[in-house]
């Protein structure tokens, strides 16, 4: 018996599935990501009983009296993906709350578990190679659930060509690029007076409304500009010979 696929067309998925938010502090990234269907927030701020209603897991590196690291941030992401891959649950959505916190706390656990400062410390580049491989895994873990996944990210400047300031993600770029290669939808938030405002940066596709699948994901697409195109109506076909 062949493990091959059949040889014939198959109807693609395109409902968005992998989010990246990002934005200035207090300007509604989280508030949006809490749209997403029966989250469960991976939270990096310390504050998880009281961070929002959904339930929350704190990402930390735990450690002894002694300083040294008992249970790893990484640890921790793997316990818990690997439950919401192999347990049955009711959850949609994983949210990561804030990703550029996660990269420093996976930073932290690899220098701390080699008795090391930095990543740079650790002989023949060890250290960013396992710093690397470990972001590239839990990207790919994540992107394997059978659920949403929302990466939220707090807002930073760089200077352009021109060097003036930009607006960007607080993510650093090469990790950015990790992370962001395999979402679908960037999404900036904003605050500006009394309005609230969602901006699409990046798009992987052209999204049509009647594609979304998942009736939340599509309610929260229609509220943002940018994020859906419309569906062409098809051409009415007429006998007329003129084509009228």
């Amino acid at each position: 018996m062949t493990i091959l696929p059949k040889n014939e067309p198959h109807q693609p998925h395109n409902t968005p599935r992998n989010f990246f938010i990002w934005g200035a502090t207090m300007s509604g990234k989280s508030y949006l990501a809490s749209y997403f269907p029966d989250s469960i927030v991976f939270s990096t701020d310390g504050n998880e009983k009281n961070s929002g209603t959904r339930p929350t897991i704190a990402l930390l590196n735990k450690v002894n009296s002694q300083g040294k690291i008992t249970t790893s941030v990484i640890d921790i992401l793997d316990k818990y993906i690997l439950a919401l891959r192999t347990e049955q649950n009711t959850f949609k959505t994983v949210v990561i709350d804030v990703i550029e916190d996660v990269t420093v706390l996976i930073e932290q656990a690899i220098c701390m578990e080699a008795h090391v400062k930095s990543l740079s410390d650790i002989p023949y580049g060890k250290g960013y190679s396992m710093f690397n491989s470990m972001l590239q895994e839990l990207v790919m873990n994540l992107k394997a659930l059978p659920m949403n996944v929302v990466y939220i990210s707090r807002e930073d400047t760089r200077s352009d060509n021109n060097e003036q300031p930009v607006p960007v993600p607080a993510l650093k770029q090469k990790y950015y690029n990790v992370v962001n290669g395999n979402c679908d939808l960037v999404i900036r938030t904003q605050h500006l007076g009394k309005n609230y405002i969602q901006t699409v940066t990046d798009i992987r596709r052209k999204y049509k409304q009647s594609e979304i699948d998942d009736p939340q994901i599509l309610r929260i697409l229609m509220a943002i500009p940018g994020a859906l195109v419309k569906d062409v109506p098809a051409q009415t076909q007429t006998n007329n010979k003129d084509g009228k």
